[in-house]
């Protein structure tokens, strides 16, 4: 049994497909496929069921996985005690964010962790919470900036800030001179969202339950940039955060009467080590959040 053989194996049994597992680890298929063979002569016990173009589990995979994903997880912490005495600040670093965070929140802002850290090996992905989480657990992230709460036993959660919540409707709505709006004044209007999964969908519809509103759901996406020219151009309204609001954009941004917000926060692992880039990296973070909201 070799570590490549365990990380291949967690690989597939996270994506549950060879091909994707290859792609995700940077190796030949034909080769990732010829090493879980190996694992499992050595294990003497068959790790995969193979079901069309997917594969599951079998038993002996079920009670393999755990063991080997605690193995990889150790491994990397050693590597990360190491590389924290020998090098300083360096290393790599794997962060996540959610896509509701990443293109206003971190992207504009990552050139200058870069800068600062030129030894620190940044690798950026960008998920919806549950699999942020999936791969936090599985080591493959070392932390993430997500929407808290969230509701695991093995992650620790710290905010970062707090972000006002809009209505966004298009500029010849009834509403749009509004100062400010109640969402009951909006009842059975067309209410334009994000995909299931997205925790910023998990938001808006709890304030709509909360204000005890009723929407018509008719569209729902994976970014904000196909939901505001959908909203300017009449077809429904939708809540958006603080950070979707652009001067240049193709709606009105209201303010609700009562006000609203998510948090941001970062989240990792509680059993994990935290190395010097990670370390720096959460300086930075907290860094950069207080000059964002000093913004207006």
């Amino acid at each position: 049994m070799e570590i490549h053989q365990l990380r291949y194996f967690c690989a597939v049994a996270r994506t549950r497909s060879f091909t994707k597992a290859a792609e995700q680890e940077r190796v030949a298929q034909p080769s990732l496929s010829q090493q879980i063979s190996r694992l499992e002569q050595s294990l003497g016990a068959k790790l995969f069921d193979r079901l069309g173009r997917g594969v599951q589990l079998t038993e002996a995979g079920r009670a393999l996985l755990p063991q080997a994903t605690e193995i990889l997880r150790q491994l990397n912490n050693a590597k990360t005690a190491v590389e924290s005495l020998r090098r300083g600040v360096a290393g790599r670093l794997a962060v996540g964010c959610i896509p509701t965070v990443t293109p206003y929140f971190l992207a504009p802002q990552i050139g200058d962790f870069a800068q600062k850290f030129p030894d620190v090996d940044l690798r950026l992905v960008e998920e919806i919470t549950p699999k942020l989480v999936e791969l936090l657990q599985a080591g493959e992230l070392d932390l993430a900036v997500v929407s808290p709460p969230l509701h695991n036993p093995d992650l620790v959660c710290s905010d970062l800030f707090r972000e006002t919540i809009y209505v966004a409707v298009c500029k010849k709505h009834r509403l749009a001179s509004a100062r400010q709006v109640s969402l009951p004044a909006l009842n059975d209007e067309r209410l334009l969202l994000l995909k299931e999964g997205h925790c910023f969908r998990d938001n808006a519809l709890t304030i709509c339950s909360r204000s005890q509103t009723n929407f018509v759901s008719i569209f729902e996406t994976n970014q904000f940039s196909s939901i505001l020219p959908l909203v300017g151009a009449g077809f429904g309204v939708s809540l958006v955060p603080h950070m979707a609001v652009t001067a240049d954009a193709p709606c009105v941004f209201l303010p609700l009467e009562r006000e609203a917000h998510r948090r941001i926060g970062y989240v990792r692992v509680r059993r994990h080590a935290a190395g010097t880039a990670q370390k720096a990296f959460i300086q930075w973070l907290r860094e950069t959040s207080r000059a964002w909201r000093s913004t207006p």
